[in-house]
């Protein structure tokens, strides 16, 4: 047990680290670990269901609804990782992007053929689910800035928190390049950093809202319409590729209230054409080693949660009855 709560905590720690990067998303992390279905459907078990549970079993009741031997150590985690392990990401972004950039880009799509092959009775109607995905995955960024336009800063920060929660649980969105497009990225970094109590609890109620929302819209989604909605996240999934390309050109952006630079449009290039851009080295091999070990990963990841999902999948059927 005590094996299987340090996985789950290492996993939470993955999808923290990927979190705190723009263009990368936990939900991604969460699905190439064998956990993403028990993480959305423990999610949506809070509300008033609980406090059913409560009623007839107490506390004990509780625990198992709400599957806290699941939740906690994950969402430890989380946490952990994004007040430390996320300082390094973060400083990887700005130090060595191309690198970065090419590690994560090599995870995400290695992701989308898991997300593939997750369901294996494919339906010639599932390719109208992986168009709307990508159209809003490549839609969305673009709908960001229009969030600055509430005027109100609590409210700004958290529809902000909202929102990117929202897309923190989908494999593919990335909820801090939304941030980023919302200009918002950098003050919730600073407030993370800092400590600021009064930013991280605005922007944690939001999360909550969001949180409680989608996540019960996602997983009845997954419940009656599993086949449709895999092919929807691979769209995400695959909509979110361009944004890690490593080697691309800001072409157009737009400053936030606080002058901060909103992206708005990238043309992306061959290594090449990038070396005769920024009159430097592209990377090259470095990136594609990266891009390498990024899918190595997912793959070996996959093949360990392929092994878990049984036994855990078992333990949990056998919970709810």
């Amino acid at each position: 047990m005590k094996r299987q709560t340090l996985g789950i905590f290492f996993k939470g720690a993955g999808m923290g680290a990927a979190d705190a990067v723009p263009g990368v998303s936990g939900g991604t992390i969460a699905f190439v670990t064998g956990i993403y279905e028990e993480l959305i459907y423990t999610i949506s078990q809070f509300g008033p269901s609980a406090w059913g549970a409560f009623r007839q079993e107490g506390v004990k009741g509780v625990w198992r609804h709400l599957n806290l031997v699941f939740l906690l150590p994950l969402l430890l985690g989380v946490a952990v990782s994004l007040f430390s392990v996320a300082h390094l990401a973060v400083w990887l972004m700005e130090a060595h992007p191309l690198l970065l950039n090419g590690f994560f880009f090599g995870l995400v799509a290695a992701s989308a053929l898991v997300v593939h092959q997750a369901h294996r009775h494919w339906k010639l109607w599932y390719v109208l689910p992986l168009i709307v995905g990508l159209v809003i995955a490549k839609a969305l960024p673009g709908l960001m800035p229009l969030v600055l336009m509430l005027g109100n800063e609590a409210l700004i920060v958290a529809v902000a928190g909202a929102i990117a929660i929202s897309a923190m649980i989908l494999p593919g969105v990335s909820g801090s390049f939304l941030l980023l497009t919302m200009g918002l990225y950098g003050t919730i970094m600073q407030a993370i950093r800092g400590f600021d109590m009064t930013v991280i609890a605005i922007f944690a109620a939001g999360c909550a809202v969001g949180l409680a929302l989608f996540s019960r819209l996602l997983s009845w989604l997954l419940r009656r319409h599993h086949g449709a909605t895999m092919q929807l996240l691979l769209g995400f999934i695959i909509g979110s590729l361009p944004v890690l390309w490593p080697w691309r050109e800001l072409v157009s952006y737009q400053l936030g209230p606080n002058g901060q630079m909103i992206p708005l449009a990238h043309r992306y290039l061959m290594p090449d054409d990038y070396a005769v851009l920024i009159g430097g080295s592209a990377q090259v091999w470095g990136v594609i080693a990266l891009m390498l070990v990024g899918a190595a990963l997912v793959v070996a990841l996959n093949r360990h949660a392929s092994g878990s999902n049984t036994s855990r999948g078992a333990h949990l059927s056998a919970e709810k009855e």
